[in-house]
């Protein structure tokens, strides 16, 4: 079993690379090997993989781990203007990164020991973000879908993306009385940087896929989620749909399963298969 690892982000590098639009994006690597492409989920950034034991266990798998930043979040840019975010604007910076890091060709040498130049995991929001990733072609040899299903891929699971929208809705339009949940909730995110303007920008901006996209993708795939969180009946119709998938229950909500042990050692187990 692995142990959570926060020292992680004093080890790690952060480097900045230009999206295609101009926009200065932000992420972070440690370790060296075959690499591996961890996203992050809303309102988080990489120092969310700080709470789990991933990036150590990875890393000491001789793993070489880079963790983005997305548009919006941590160190990357927050434009404020709607512009700033077109249609599945935070695919095409992932998809980006890969081609600026050249992770692809990594296979092209034989030298990660494996299909694909790079594997690939992400978690919540990040989760989705590599889904559509593999849609729109990306080719990793291995990918970890965390606490994400079929609703939430095509859209229909509501969660986490339009509570956010009413909570910071709420907020800009003085709805929300001082020291109700709803007030604490938007006072803790700005307390972690959370740019309300950016991350409802962010939400507009999150593109769906059919189940015929996702029945193409040919990646191997392993589906994590924790088996109190409200998607796992999503996650069962995910794997019923993607080709070459498992499912993994873990003990947990969508909020602890992802601090669990248990997600931990499922993540690096895949990945290190």
């Amino acid at each position: 079993m692995t142990t959570p690892d926060p020292s992680f982000l004093t080890s790690s590098s952060t480097s900045f690379f230009t999206a295609p639009d101009g926009q200065r994006l932000a992420y972070r690597e440690v370790g060296a090997g075959r690499p591996v492409v961890l996203l992050h989920g809303m309102s988080a950034d990489a120092g969310m993989w700080s709470r789990t034991g991933i990036v150590g266990a990875l890393v000491e798998r001789g793993r070489r781990v880079i963790m983005p930043d997305f548009r919006g979040h941590g160190d990357s840019a927050k434009p404020q203007d709607a512009a700033g975010y077109p249609s599945d604007v935070l695919t095409s910076d992932a998809l980006a990164l890969v081609e600026h890091l050249k992770l692809d060709a990594n296979d092209a040498d034989g030298a990660d020991g494996g299909a694909g130049g790079y594997d690939l995991g992400g978690y919540s929001l990040g989760a989705r973000i590599a889904v559509r990733m593999l849609v729109r072609g990306a080719t990793p040899g291995r990918v970890v879908i965390g606490g994400q299903g079929m609703r939430e891929v095509n859209g229909t699971g509501g969660g986490a993306g339009a509570w956010l929208k009413r909570l910071f809705a709420g907020a800009a339009a003085g709805t929300w009385e001082p020291g109700s949940k709803e007030a604490q909730a938007v006072a803790a995110m700005r307390e972690r940087g959370v740019d309300p303007v950016a991350t409802l920008h962010v939400l507009d901006s999150i593109a769906t896929s059919t189940e015929e996209q996702v029945a193409a993708i040919r990646v191997p795939a392993l589906v994590v989620v924790g088996s109190e969180d409200e998607r796992v009946v999503s996650a069962r119709e995910l794997v019923a749909v993607l080709p070459g998938s498992r499912l993994v229950e873990v003990p947990g909500d969508h909020g602890s399963a992802a601090v669990a042990p248990e997600l931990t050692d499922a993540f690096v187990e895949f990945l290190s298969e």
